[in-house]
Order: C-alpha cells, then structure tokens, then sequence
C-alpha cells in the first residue's frame, strides 16, 4: 500500500503542546496529522511522547488521553528483535543515533513510504523505499 506514513514523536509533541513558541509547528503538525489517510507510528514512539509531555507539566490524564488518541488514530508497530537487529544496521549504515534507527527501523519494517521527522536529514532515502520529510521546512 502506498502512502503509508510513519509519524516521529515530535510531530505529535507539536500537535499536542499548544504554546507561542512552536505555534506554526504546531499548527503544520495538526493539519498534517488530519491530512494523512493512513498513519503509523510505534510503542517507542508512545513512550517518548509520554516522556516529553511530562517533562512539559501537561497533566497525567491529559497525557493519558493523547496517547489513547494517538492509539486510536494510528496502527501501532510494536518493536521486535528483528526491529532491533534492523536499527543496528541502520545505525551503522547511515550513521543515525539509536533511538532515530530504531524509528527508521520501525517504520521500514510497517512498510511505510515516509517518515515525518523533525530530528533527521530532510528528504534523505533510506534503503530505496522510505523517504524522511520534516514538514517543517519550506
């Protein structure tokens, strides 16, 4: 299936975290988020997200009903040793931190065609199939 798009925690961070200072990201990020017809995102994705928010003072069960939300709205892929024999390579080969392979791993594996990400190289390929696009450039 094509058009299947891996979402990055930050892109849900700025969905959620309503503040003047990321205003116009967050606003690209609800309207990407709105736009997409079919989204992925991962358990480390869930987690980090999680993590951000409460490093940010939202409130537990605000947190909490992001993430069902977010679980709601996206297929959930769950990593697995292959995921993290995967990122390895992944780490090696492009040079990426762990946790980024991991979610390049995890979105490869979901056979997603793009990765929206803040954190990574703007339309770098990865293994000829995945395209990272950070929606917040022009």
């Amino acid at each position: 299936m094509k058009d299947k798009s891996f979402i990055d925690t930050n892109i849900f961070v700025y969905a959620h975290l309503d503040d003047t200072k990321n205003g116009a990201k967050s606003n690209i990020a609800l309207k990407l988020l709105e736009s997409l017809p079919v989204l992925i995102t991962s358990t480390q994705v869930l987690n980090e997200y999680y993590s951000v928010l409460l490093k940010n003072k939202v409130a537990d069960n605000l947190i909490q009903d992001n993430v069902e939300t977010i679980i709601d709205i996206t297929d959930i892929h769950v990593a697995q040793i292959t995921t993290i024999r995967l990122a390895h390579k992944i780490k090696l080969k492009y040079k990426f931190s762990y946790w980024d392979s991991l979610i390049v791993a995890s979105a490869l594996e979901a056979k997603c065609d793009i990765l929206y990400s803040e954190d990574m190289q703007h339309k770098q390929l990865i293994e000829n199939t995945l395209t990272i696009v950070n929606p917040f450039k022009g």
